[in-house]
């Protein structure tokens, strides 16, 4: 690993836009609590935590994304967002789930509980070699009594931008949206558009 690489890590998977800048072994992070709107206010929030370290988008070293679970249309939001930049700069984009960045730092075996909407909540047992697939619980499911629950969004983002630093020089695959339950979206009631020959 480099000895201070630049790791842009952010995350729109909740009702925030979170950004973390670790640069020069410090961390600067900036969390922006919005419902809704976070695919316009991504990118001009991420060149403004750029700029007040006097950074170009050309000075990072890898970028870092929040991969979920949590709110659908966030999770793409980012996750776009980071292949995108990741293919302009020709840097890695590493993706980290929810699950990751709240037990970062924590030994394995460990049991992470999520919040949901409707009373329902993600649970993932981290092991020592890797994860068992994630499940979504319903209200009355009980839960792991000692599972652990992601930190504030502050601590969250920087944990992504963490794990980016250590796994960009090794990560191959491109960061993908980690969903565990089906989308709540319908389909369109409108009729399809007339193909005309």
């Amino acid at each position: 690993m480099l000895p201070d690489p630049t790791i842009l890590a952010f995350d729109t998977s909740a009702a925030h836009c979170a950004a973390a800048l670790l640069y020069a072994g410090q961390f600067h992070v900036r969390v922006d609590e919005m419902a809704r709107g976070q695919a316009e206010h991504l990118i001009p929030m991420l060149e403004a935590v750029l700029a007040a370290r006097g950074l170009k988008w050309s000075d990072l070293d890898a970028i870092g994304v929040g991969t979920g679970p949590g709110n659908f249309t966030g999770i793409r939001i980012s996750v776009a967002a980071a292949r995108g930049l990741a293919l302009g700069l020709g840097i890695p984009a590493v993706g980290v789930s929810n699950f990751e960045a709240a037990a970062y730092g924590i030994a394995r075996p460990v049991d992470v509980v999520i919040s949901a909407p409707r009373d329902q909540a993600y649970l993932q047992r981290l092991t020592v070699n890797g994860a068992e697939p994630p499940m979504l619980l319903g209200p009355d499911d009980p839960r792991p009594e000692a599972a652990l629950a992601p930190p504030p969004a502050p601590e969250m983002i920087a944990h992504i931008a963490r794990t980016g630093a250590e796994r960009f020089q090794t990560e191959a695959a491109r960061p993908a949206p980690l969903y565990v339950r089906a989308a709540d979206a319908a389909p369109s009631r409108d009729a399809p558009p007339v193909i005309l020959p």
